[in-house]
């Protein structure tokens, strides 16, 4: 737990910290272009582990100039995944059920979606050869995590005898953190983020998950990490995710003022 008091912890950077620890192990991940949470994850646990001495984590950001080592688009990446070389990828959705199952085409009867998203892309290819991906969405809502979702993009679960390398491996939102359990093809709340609950996640929750009488706490950063986060990591992020770095900086000037005048 984190020697600082968790008010001034911004709610993000628990999920980046948390992010780091999922990544833990990786070589390789890979992150979308639309990514600047996941990406600042990773950024972390690579500052970590060049901290620790170890041996460091390669980081391919999708439409970054200085984190991005494929000269041939996602052409590249879906190549470099097939080839068993990426270790971990992250997936939203717009809605997400709890055989972790994705859909990012629309709501509604396909074709006649009555909400329309950007589409499924290679998503479908990476969640069968990333062995690591992590599904991420900051809404918690019931409109998000569905009982079942109405077009599925890329199916969390395949038949016997479909043979598969990669798949959902946890599950973060803004309120908590789940694991996926491969055998049983559904989810397990895993902890719960500090300012939630587990009868909150419920509420917010359209499919069933296991869970604990009285769930963990997700485990707050402690000050070193947040020193390395809210400096080298923000200042290597600045370059793909500007604006993201900014709000983050402008929201912990908000946090260190409130705490100023509490004290």
């Amino acid at each position: 737990m984190s020697d600082r008091s968790s008010q001034s912890i911004l709610p993000r950077e628990i999920l980046i910290a948390t992010i780091a620890g999922l990544l833990d192990g990786v070589r390789h991940v890979a992150v979308g272009a639309s990514s600047p949470i996941p990406a600042a994850g990773a950024m972390l646990l690579r500052a970590l582990k060049a901290e620790a001495g170890e041996k460091p984590v390669r980081i391919s950001i999708l439409g970054s100039v200085e984190h991005n080592f494929f000269t041939n688009g996602s052409a590249e990446l879906f190549d470099c995944a097939g080839q068993g070389r990426i270790d971990a990828f992250f997936l939203g959705g717009g809605q997400i059920d709890g055989h972790g199952n994705v859909n990012l085409v629309g709501a509604g009867d396909y074709p006649q979606s009555t909400v329309r998203w950007p589409g499924s892309f290679g998503s479908a290819y990476l969640y069968f050869t990333v062995p690591r991906v992590i599904l991420f969405r900051e809404e918690h809502t019931p409109r998000v995590f569905v009982d079942q979702v109405d077009f599925i993009s890329a199916p969390g679960v395949s038949d016997e005898g479909v043979y598969r390398h990669g798949g959902p491996y946890a599950l973060l939102t803004s309120k908590g953190l789940f694991r996926f359990n491969k055998d049983k093809g559904y989810f397990a709340l895993q902890s719960v983020h500090p300012g939630h609950d587990l009868a909150e996640i419920k509420d917010a929750t359209g499919f069933h998950f296991e869970h604990d009488a009285q769930p963990q706490h997700t485990q707050q950063p402690d000050a070193n990490t947040l020193a390395l986060l809210r400096g080298q990591v923000m200042d290597e992020l600045s370059e793909t995710y500007p604006d993201f770095a900014q709000q983050m900086r402008a929201d912990l000037d908000g946090v260190s003022a409130q705490t100023a005048l509490a004290s």
